[in-house]
């Protein structure tokens, strides 16, 4: 089957994400022009397929949609500021990473320069781009995700969160928040049980499905922190939440108490507040409310 396509893609930076995004819309057909400050990270796409420019400037004229996946939100206008009046008329998809702010003040700006703006937020690694798990964050342009749509969903699940840029910025974000504490605590427990021998694999054998497992609560925590209520019957207390056992025993092991710390911290604010009776969720309002 012919599965080529009309549509004239552009693709700016070229790092391991940029690389594998460009990469999926080549092996789809798209005509996809790549460019990169460091012209060598376009060999193997161009093996492939994908159209060489020698500047910037020429990977926007060529494409009528420009993907732009650089360092940060400083390189994004370094790269694109001197060149809004190539951009004008065209749809600039965002997928660096930038804050919720920096999103938005993007697609003012891009606004300004008449270039239709749809931010992304990629929820994968390289690796999994085109393939199953695979997802990404949308919002800014509804027009834009309606009608690239078929392209985008060449990356991954794509979900689109509406018209407010930051949108899937800060969903991105947020969800980052909660995978890297986890991994601190899988760390911490790593780091607790190393002093008696114990392995990271044997440890992980055992860490895997009880925090799988435990992730089936969020449903519930969700229930409770939405109504308001840490009264509900069935909950753990704050009090019954104490993790002073676990820090002890992690001084005991020689390790630092920095994780658990924090969400010690957490609790005894609440506690020392008088809700101590009350569930566990209700550390989100020392996190909401700090001080």
């Amino acid at each position: 089957m012919d599965t080529r396509h009309d549509l004239p893609v552009s693709v700016l930076g070229l790092g391991a994400m940029g690389s594998a995004l460009a990469a999926a819309l080549v092996e789809a057909g798209y005509p996809t022009t790549v460019w990169n400050r460091s012209a060598d990270r376009a060999s193997a796409l161009v093996a492939q397929g994908a159209i060489p420019a020698r500047t910037a400037a020429e990977a926007i004229r060529a494409g009528q949609l420009v993907v732009v996946c650089l360092l940060d939100h400083a390189s994004v206008h370094e790269v694109l500021d001197p060149l809004a009046g190539d951009l004008a008329g065209r749809t600039l998809v965002n997928v660096t990473t930038t804050t919720p702010e920096q999103a938005r003040e993007l697609a003012t700006w891009a606004a300004d320069a008449g270039v239709t703006y749809l931010d992304g937020g990629i929820m994968a690694v390289p690796a999994m781009i085109g393939q199953p798990g695979s997802s990404i964050l949308y919002s800014g342009s509804a027009d834009a995700f309606d009608t690239y749509r078929p392209l985008l969903d060449r990356w991954g699940t794509s979900t689109y969160f509406g018209a407010d840029p930051g949108l899937a910025s800060l969903y991105d974000l947020a969800l980052l928040a909660g995978m890297y504490v986890m991994f601190a605590g899988f760390f911490h427990g790593v780091a607790m049980v190393a002093p008696s021998g114990v392995s990271a694999k044997e440890f992980a054998a055992l860490a895997a499905p009880w925090l799988s497992a435990m992730t089936g609560a969020f449903p519930r925590f969700a229930t409770v922190v939405d109504g308001g209520d840490y009264t509900v019957p069935g909950q753990q207390s704050l009090e019954f939440s104490d993790l002073g056992d676990i820090l002890t025993a992690s001084r005991d092991q020689g390790i630092s108490t920095d994780v658990v710390a924090m969400v010690q911290r957490l609790i005894r604010h609440q506690v020392d507040a008088g809700h101590g009776q009350e569930g566990f969720a209700r550390i989100v309002r020392s996190i909401q409310q700090p001080g």
